[in-house]
């Protein structure tokens, strides 16, 4: 059930509301409030998660539901990116940063009644490095994969050698995990989502229900495709997924080690468009939703909505696949496009305020950030000039673009790609629209290298540029389909490298080398809007989109 709001409360959402279409839902909402006992928060979500396993995932829609029921070893502070505690109250590692040690909090309990142990951090560990099969697949590996490489038994020949050796447990709250070479990953890497901690009923639960499929056509497991078959730790339990109805469900965990949560149920309820999720808060059908449109921040603000803007840590920029299109293999090509494109305008019509042109692929807010890299002006005439140099003045190019979603760097998809797709046809090059659904269309099609030019992004898992220059470019990738050997060893180089002063220089040489040889165009960098209605009192928002909503109560 769903409770009613102190009547204080709904009286003020609908004032707001005064002018809009009374939707059905809204009557919905009101009929359950008034007869509910729970007092439920809503969250409008821009997309659909992927899986309700976080392990199988990559994209910050399935994260923001999963972060609330799954916990990893560590975490980040509230409001910013210093590494803290999580499952472990303290970690180390050795002087070579081959082996981590992590002190695990005592009294955790999983939803399921399983408690936390040294041995339970391990198997979850050795279940993704022993992954087989469609496991394997990128499409749900891409976080294991980016960050140890490949599997006990590799079987592709792109998979890179596994840098996991293993995991050990010399006592009940302490795990000591061990990689073969050191990696500016470490010790980031373990506060990702995709490395939370499932109970070890749940382990043995969802053994043998596999995925299938191959390429970009997998189909996700059974079991993580419903609530209530795996069990974390987190300060929400999942409770249901209704996918008729776009929501997600989550209830309180009472027996949560931290504190408690301020609602007694979330739900996380799609709306893949954004004036759609507007209408619904200004209506009092949802309580917030992220990724505000920037033309709405003022309107809602001065409506007495809270709308706190997180700071800058993301990228937005075109991919473009190498391998399927011989032209976009040419650098000259490359560089036209990047010439193409007025990124500024951007900026200055899709972006809120504080957005920036991108010189390269990490934002400035990030050290290893480059004042020397190459930099791409907007020039039509030097693209036409350097279309016909290349003997490529027909063009003509796939361009992939997501619908029904809404993304930190990208807050309007389908419009920044018009803007694009009208620059590169000014120049005289044929763009051939591919627009795909976000989850999991778009996602699978990129990764399978199967787009000419796609716009994609990135915000930051940890403050370290080896999270932005390594995901994309520490290794062949379909993606990008580009095979450039001397950009592979300087990954590596700055990955293993552990002096922090060194490693930076190191990815400023990196930034460098990548605009020079320009796999992609960096767009933008934005700060990303969240929205509350007046009777919330907010989480505390995050710069890496980590928002913790057992924080969120209501006034």
């Amino acid at each position: 059930m769903r409770i009613a709001r102190p009547k204080a409360a709904r009286m003020l959402a609908a004032a707001l509301a005064i002018g809009l279409f009374a939707t059905a839902c809204a009557s919905e909402r009101d009929e359950e409030e008034s007869s509910g006992d729970t007092e439920t928060f809503v969250f409008g979500a821009a997309g659909d998660p992927a899986a309700l396993d976080p392990a199988l995932a990559s994209d910050g829609e399935t994260f923001r539901i999963t972060r609330q029921a799954f916990e990893a070893l560590l975490e980040h502070e509230p409001g910013g990116t210093e590494l803290i505690g999580g499952l472990a109250e303290t970690w180390e590692s050795n002087e070579a940063g081959t082996e981590w040690t992590f002190h695990l909090r005592d009294g955790v309990t999983f939803h399921d009644g399983g408690e936390l142990t040294g041995e339970v951090v391990c198997a979850n560990y050795n279940r993704w490095y022993n992954w087989t099969g469609t496991y394997q697949n990128p499409t749900l590996s891409y976080y294991w994969g980016s960050v140890f490489g490949g599997f006990a038994e590799n079987e592709s020949e792109d998979t890179s050698p596994s840098n996991y050796v293993g995991c050990t447990a010399p006592d009940e709250q302490t795990a000591v995990i061990e990689i073969a070479e050191p990696s500016a990953n470490f010790p980031g890497a373990f506060s990702l989502q995709a490395f939370s901690i499932l109970s070890p009923d749940s382990l043995d639960a969802i053994e043998g229900d596999d995925p299938s499929g191959e390429g970009e056509n997998v189909t996700f497991p059974d079991y993580s495709q419903e609530a209530g078959t795996i069990a974390g730790t987190g300060p929400f339990s999942l409770s249901e997924w209704d996918k008729s109805n776009g929501e997600v469900t989550l209830a309180r965990f009472d027996d949560y080690w931290g504190e408690p949560a301020g609602v007694e149920e979330l739900v996380f309820r799609t709306i893949p468009e954004e004036d759609a999720r507007r209408q619904a808060l200004q209506a009092g059908d949802i309580d917030g939703y992220d990724l505000v449109a920037p033309a709405d921040v003022e309107t809602l603000a001065a409506d007495g909505f809270q709308v706190p803007v997180r700071g800058v840590f993301n990228i937005l920029y075109l991919g473009i696949t190498q391998e399927n299109n011989p032209a976009l293999a040419e650098p000259e090509v490359r560089q036209a496009i990047a010439h193409a494109l007025d990124r500024q305008n951007i900026v200055d019509t899709q972006l809120p305020e504080g957005g920036t042109v991108a010189t390269q692929f990490i934002p400035d807010t990030v050290d290893g950030y480059s004042e020397n890299v190459t930099t791409y002006d907007y020039d039509p005439e030097l693209a036409q000039e350097l279309l016909a140099d290349a003997d490529a003045s027909d063009l003509s190019v796939d361009f992939c673009y997501p619908t029904e979603v809404t993304r930190p760097y990208m807050p309007a998809p389908a419009d920044i790609y018009e803007l694009l797709r009208a620059d590169l046809e000014a120049v005289g090059i044929t763009v051939n629209p591919v627009p795909l659904k976000w989850n999991p269309d778009y996602q699978e099609t990129t990764r399978a290298g199967n787009c000419g030019l796609y716009l994609l992004g990135w915000t930051g898992d940890f403050n370290d540029a080896y999270n932005f220059l390594g995901t994309w470019f520490a290794d062949y990738s379909l993606e990008w389909g580009f095979r450039d050997e001397e950009l592979f060893e300087m990954m590596a180089a700055a990955s293993t490298e552990p002096d922090v002063a060194t490693r930076v220089a190191e990815y400023q040489a990196l930034n460098e080398y990548i605009m020079d040889f320009l796999p992609g165009v960096p767009i933008s960098s934005s700060p990303p809007s969240i929205v509350f209605s007046p009777d919330v009192n907010p989480p505390t928002v995050s710069p890496l989109t980590q928002e913790n909503f057992a924080e969120v109560s209501f006034k």
